[in-house]
């Protein structure tokens, strides 16, 4: 089989279950659930696999996960088999589907997220069929979120890294992103990784914990005078073609020869955002769009940024990504 010019998605698969509440209630209290419950795909695969879908129908793409023997993991092989471009021949159906139950305020619009690990929890490399993964791009996610692969290895430091190992060997170029927590796992599980890793894809938050430079401060300020200092210790650290950098306000990437880009976010009208879930993993598909397709770091930045700016006009994380001609007209409506 002639090899086909793409991208695997691989790792966290989940359903977000919302429930739209009256109000939160303290402990041992009752508070009604309303009409308009809401199933939705997410996890690094479901949402970034679904705007790549959406930036580029033709481009050959694969999923690589745990969906459940279960309503769940139905409703997530049939979504994504919406798309004729995503292959999902190599999603596995075993155990329970991941969820997330998220309780959504009716009043002040905050959510509270209730995660169940289910067959995520034991997702790794042995899991994915690796003789049958014709792209050039190989994108996990999230670490910290996929307990077996966040395990401990005495060769690679964490399974993660030596799945990366794996990917890089059979001649695939790998692609990372995390998920935000507080706590100190940042550094023992992250940066095992990097040294495996091609394109790193993470936000202010993420990138600040694994390299202990400052880029945003308790009180929410931000330090993009750091930036440049914080992509290049992600190089030292070990990444080897894009360091990528995404937070509210801008991008900011460094290519291997330490060229420094940097692009102020779009500025969105009033009333525009209509839901900040999955911005993140839209933006981290444009940039792997832009790689795919041999672009600049530069419209890597401009894609990336337009297709987080798309993925906001919707409620859920895809509804509002479009083509990436379509999505790059935003940059010409709203950019700074």
């Amino acid at each position: 089989m002639a090899n086909k010019k793409g991208i695997c998605c691989a790792g966290n698969m989940l359903v977000d279950i919302t429930y739209p509440i009256v109000t939160y209630p303290k402990q041992n209290e009752l508070t009604h659930i309303t009409e308009g419950i809401q199933n939705s795909p997410g996890g690094s695969v479901c949402n970034t696999i679904t705007d790549l879908a959406k930036l580029d129908p033709s481009m050959h793409l694969m999923a690589s996960g745990f969906a459940g023997h279960d309503a769940e993991g139905d409703f997530l092989m049939e979504t994504l088999g919406k798309y004729p471009n995503i292959d999902l021949s190599i999603v596995k159906r075993t155990g329970r589907t991941s969820f997330t139950a998220v309780m959504s305020n009716n009043q002040t619009k905050e959510r509270t997220f209730f995660v169940h690990a289910g067959a995520n929890a034991y997702y790794g490399e042995d899991d994915i069929a690796w003789d049958k993964l014709d792209v050039d791009i190989f994108h996990i996610g999230y670490i910290l979120l996929l307990p077996h692969l966040d395990e401990e290895d005495p060769e690679y430091g964490t399974r993660m890294a030596r799945l990366l190992h794996r990917a890089q060997k059979q001649g695939l170029r790998t692609s990372i992103d995390v998920v935000s927590e507080t706590g100190d796992r940042f550094r023992r599980l992250v940066t095992p990784a990097l040294k495996y890793t091609d394109y790193c894809i993470i936000n202010e938050l993420e990138t600040q914990q694994t390299t202990g430079i400052t880029l945003r401060d308790d009180d929410g300020t931000l330090h993009p005078e750091n930036m440049k200092a914080a992509l290049e210790k992600l190089f030292a650290l070990g990444v080897s073609t894009w360091a990528v950098i995404h937070c509210p306000e801008i991008g900011c990437g460094m290519d291997a020869d330490g060229n420094y880009c940097e692009m102020k976010s779009l500025r969105l009208p009033k009333g525009y955002i209509q839901g900040t879930v999955g911005a993140g993993d839209a933006f981290c598909a444009g940039v792997l769009y832009a790689a795919e397709t041999g672009r600049s770091m530069d419209e890597a930045l401009k894609l990336g940024n337009c297709a987080a700016a798309a993925s906001l006009s919707a409620v859920s994380a895809s509804d509002g990504v479009k083509s990436a001609e379509e999505v790059l007209k935003l940059y010409d409506l709203y950019h700074q």
